[in-house]
């Protein structure tokens, strides 16, 4: 049950690499949409050039004639995206929605596909892309999960069946990121605060301690890098965290806090060398961030 005809909507990170890996297992028939591709020098019109896959400039037209719409766009356009995606769902293709956003959205994003005649199916991607590709194992949700599992294993994809419901497959991935986008947050203020008065050895030593790992300076480094290059992409999603919780009935205290910083991470992570943010030790990388603070 292989899908003919391909659509990418969004050629961040995420959607570029799907496309990669696709064309790689043989998958040669992929259009891509991004709104991006309006600058012929940005990331996304790059990466699809050195890929080869064919663009075009519209959501709609990339959608028709598609078995298959992969819509991969930050967490703030998910609707945007499935609204200018819908004119073009008329033959009934399967749309998987791999974007982070609360099970509210997701089923607003959901009405909007079906509306439009699509076929509508919830993924949550239940861990970070770029290492595992097509790979990453994702949770699938709604009343068409069920008929598009086969196609995501032909496709290669490690998925399976969580919910015939929408929404409850992001509520996992939002509970999730709770903890993890909120776990780079902390390192992130704690680490700086530990650095500035010269006591981050006997914090981290302390934290190995209570918090068992075998390397606290690395991972602390490596969770702070993920903010810093990932913050933006990462606050919205957080914003849907927000969202999420509320929906529980509860106060997002701690998820808009770390919104907040994620933010915050993004705006260091453009000023700071990459070299710096994704590779050495640790404490190079919080003096860079602490001397650009004083400086600026």
């Amino acid at each position: 049950m292989t899908p003919q005809r391909i659509a990418i909507i969004g050629f961040g990170e995420v959607g570029s690499i799907l496309a990669r890996d696709l064309r790689a297992a043989g998958h040669r028939d992929t259009v891509a949409f991004d709104i991006a591709f309006a600058d012929a020098e940005s990331k996304a019109s790059r990466n699809a050039a050195a890929q080869g896959v064919r663009t075009t400039v519209c959501g709609a037209e990339a959608a028709a004639r598609s078995d298959l719409v992969i819509c991969a766009v930050t967490a703030g356009s998910a609707l945007d995206a499935a609204r200018h995606a819908r004119s073009g769902f008329g033959h009934g293709p399967f749309y998987l929605d791999v974007n982070s956003v609360s099970p509210g959205t997701k089923r607003e994003a959901a009405a909007i596909i079906e509306a439009g005649g699509g076929r509508y199916v919830e993924a949550a991607v239940m861990t970070s892309v770029p290492p595992h590709g097509i790979r990453a194992p994702m949770l699938l949700g709604g009343p068409h999960a069920e008929a598009f599992l086969p196609v995501a294993e032909a496709l290669g994809m490690r998925a399976e069946v969580f919910s015939a419901d929408v929404g409850g497959a992001s509520s996992v991935k939002m509970c999730r990121s709770i903890m993890i986008k909120g776990l780079e947050a902390l390192t992130t203020e704690c680490m700086l605060t530990a650095r500035h008065y010269g006591v981050e050895r006997e914090v981290l030593a302390s934290l190995g301690d209570t918090l068992p790992h075998k390397d606290w300076p690395a991972l602390a480094r490596y969770v702070m890098s993920r903010a810093l290059i990932h913050g933006r992409r990462r606050a919205e999603e957080m914003r849907e965290v927000a969202r999420t919780v509320q929906e529980a009935g509860l106060t997002p205290l701690q998820s808009a806090a770390t919104a907040e910083r994620q933010d915050w991470a993004a705006e260091q992570g453009r000023a700071l060398p990459r070299e710096l943010i994704e590779g050495g030790e640790l404490l190079p990388l919080l003096d860079g961030i602490l001397a650009m603070r004083r400086r600026g």
